[in-house]
């Protein structure tokens, strides 16, 4: 499938654009599940003032969608219509120690190399963030968490461009911060992050990174193609175990499989579509509410649309609800 070319009446607009547009830009080489299907327009911008140019010259009733790295996304077969915004590394991708005891980053960095280099300026308190495979913009939309912390702990202030353009700072107290969420508007598209850690041994900071690590290599499917954790926890309750009660684990639809390591966790055995995967947690979802009576909600992003003529089992009632 693709969708009509409206790049070019996009430069048109935008004479002074810096960055790059690509027209049908395919996105299941982008996301870590390896599915779905293109993005209609994407824009990679050079830096936080060519997106707010961008963002400024860009026709309101155009759809807007922000991606990361794509580790917890799927992108639906039918693909993204409108505009894709991907910051990359080249803009957004910095790391920097700031006063005694900050330190900031670009919203494309990612999670990982932040706790890496705070571990290297002997700063404490982040560590966590090295069992999180995504990106610093993602860490800050779903308050990302892991080992007990959470993005909140940790965060002083975010920056962001607004869909005019403008530049707005949030303090902590500003971005709404819940378990897996925050309520800034989506409109917001966060560029950078100011974090607060604190100055700890160097062996006591390195045997807390190796817990980490330790951790998700042996309980998570890492190796495979997965999206991370699929559901999230209910309030005192984990989500595998309710899974694993309701016998869901190896559970498959099509090339989409419920993992046997972290019942969590969804993967493509290697021939999965998007709506195989959608599908999957559609019926770990209904078997879940049916034998504890429990509504799971989805911690991974599901974008895009369905593929035109798509009739996948259980399809249309899952659609109809979302």
């Amino acid at each position: 499938m693709s969708f009509t070319d409206i790049t070019p009446a996009l430069k048109s607009l935008m004479p002074e654009l810096r960055g790059r547009l690509f027209a049908n830009q395919d996105m299941a080489g982008l996301t870590w599940f390896r599915v779905g299907g293109p993005a209609q327009a994407m824009f990679a911008p050079d830096d936080e003032e060519d997106l707010g140019y961008f963002l400024a010259k860009l026709p309101k009733e155009v759809p807007l969608t922000l991606v990361g790295v794509g580790s917890n996304l799927i992108v639906r077969d039918g693909g993204i219509p409108g505009v894709v915004i991907r910051l990359t590394h080249k803009g957004f991708g910095h790391v920097e120690r700031e006063d005694e005891a900050g330190i900031r980053a670009g919203t494309a960095m990612l999670d990982r190399k932040v706790a890496e280099f705070a571990e290297h300026a002997h700063l404490a308190g982040l560590e966590f963030y090295s069992g999180i495979p995504g990106s610093i913009g993602g860490a800050l939309r779903m308050n990302a968490g892991a080992n007990g912390f959470e993005t909140k702990d940790v965060l002083k202030e975010a920056r962001a461009v607004s869909r005019n353009g403008d530049i707005k700072i949030f303090r902590n107290y500003q971005m709404g911060f819940s378990y897996r969420h925050c309520d800034v508007d989506p409109q917001y598209i966060f560029t950078s992050a100011l974090f607060q850690g604190f100055p700890d041994a160097p062996e006591a900071i390195h045997a807390r990174m190796k817990a980490v690590q330790h951790h998700r290599e042996t309980v998570q499917p890492i190796r495979e193609k997965t999206g991370g954790s699929t559901f999230k926890n209910p309030k005192d309750m984990s989500a595998w175990k309710l899974i694993d009660a309701a016998g869901c684990r190896g559970l498959r639809v099509g090339g989409a499989q419920v993992s046997e390591l972290h019942c969590n966790f969804l993967i493509n055995t290697g021939e999965a579509t998007a709506a195989d995967i959608e599908c999957l947690g559609e019926m770990v979802r209904q078997r879940v509410k049916e034998t504890s009576g429990v509504d799971l909600q989805w911690e991974i992003k599901r974008i895009g649309v369905p593929k035109p003529g798509e009739t996948h089992p259980d399809f249309a009632k899952w659609a109809s609800e979302n």
